[in-house]
């Protein structure tokens, strides 16, 4: 389990988005289509260097929408600090993800997959796995805020017809970074960030599926606010779009460095993207605009102390 006081030192890693398509009705042509983009984005084409951290977006092994989470739900049982029996499973997404990080031997944030409360059938998460290089779950991240939004004339969605909202904030370690999770509208509030940021981490990581209202709207505004309000390192991961799909996602996965600069976009199709994040960058956005050193808790709660 991660150590609060102490987070890794700051080391170069590359990492990889996959903007997945071709997500459909049938859960076993998902997952195997996402193993065989996990293992293409493990061979580096088109990067200097394999990467060390790959990444799948929001809802990768089911249709996205309300109705359909209760249906491709999936009993995990991870309690965070204790060891998964991943063989003693009985998820399929868990043991595919946990055998593709172990045969690419890289990082991999498994973005996220609709997740039933094992003590609770009525329970619906959409929850986001983490697994090291050797296959092992080590961190998840149940999606906190649920998107229940209604835009007259031009998108109404109530996750919360189906979901339960997370109750934790996560963040895991490599030997190379503090990487805080979150998932889609979990961007929209601050909180979630700032906590993160504050307890040491380095890079944002939230896979996530606008819509075609807010994507161009907001996608980029939110990934640049909550970038340079924290001076970390921020990514979001979305699904390709598919016109055919009841949902139809922006795509435009993308990574932010701590100054707001995008480093890397895709467009709206399947792509993967890689991107080499480099410490010093974070270092010299604190080093030259030190507001990580002047905040007033003295005027303002420290949101992360609660």
């Amino acid at each position: 389990m991660a150590n609060i006081l102490t987070p890794p030192p700051f080391k170069a890693f590359t990492l990889a988005l996959i903007q997945l398509g071709k997500i459909g009705a049938n859960k076993q042509e998902n997952l195997h289509h996402a193993r065989k983009m996990i293992l293409q984005a493990a061979r580096g084409e088109g990067s200097s260097k394999k990467p060390d951290i790959i990444v799948l977006p929001e809802c990768f092994n089911s249709p996205y929408g309300h109705v359909h989470f209760p249906v491709y739900a999936e009993k995990i049982g991870y309690t965070p600090g204790s060891p998964y029996n991943v063989a003693k499973s009985t998820s399929e997404s868990v043991k595919m993800l946990s055998a593709a990080a172990k045969e690419v031997k890289a990082w991999l944030i498994g973005g996220s997959i609709p997740e039933r409360d094992v003590e609770d059938d009525d329970k619906v998460y959409n929850t986001c796995t983490v697994y090291n290089p050797e296959g092992d779950l080590v961190a998840m991240h149940r999606k906190v805020h649920l998107f229940d939004i209604d835009i007259p004339g031009k998108i109404k969605f109530k996750e919360s017809e189906t979901l339960t909202g997370g109750t934790t904030t996560n963040f895991f370690d490599t030997d190379f970074a503090r990487i805080g999770l979150g998932i889609c509208y979990d961007v929209r509030f601050p909180e979630l960030a700032m906590i993160a940021a504050r307890k040491g981490c380095h890079v944002l990581i939230y896979p996530g599926a606008f819509n075609m209202t807010t994507g161009p709207l907001h996608w980029e505004l939110l990934q640049r606010s909550r970038a340079v309000d924290n001076q970390v390192f921020f990514s979001m991961c979305s699904p390709a779009r598919d016109l055919s799909a009841g949902y139809h996602a922006w795509g435009h996965s993308m990574v932010v460095d701590p100054m707001a600069k995008v480093l890397k976009e895709a467009q709206d199709g399947e792509e993967i993207i890689y991107v080499d994040i480099d410490p010093k960058v974070f270092h010299e956005a604190r080093a030259g605009i030190p507001v990580t050193l002047q905040r007033r808790f003295d005027v303002y709660a420290d949101v992360s102390q609660q």
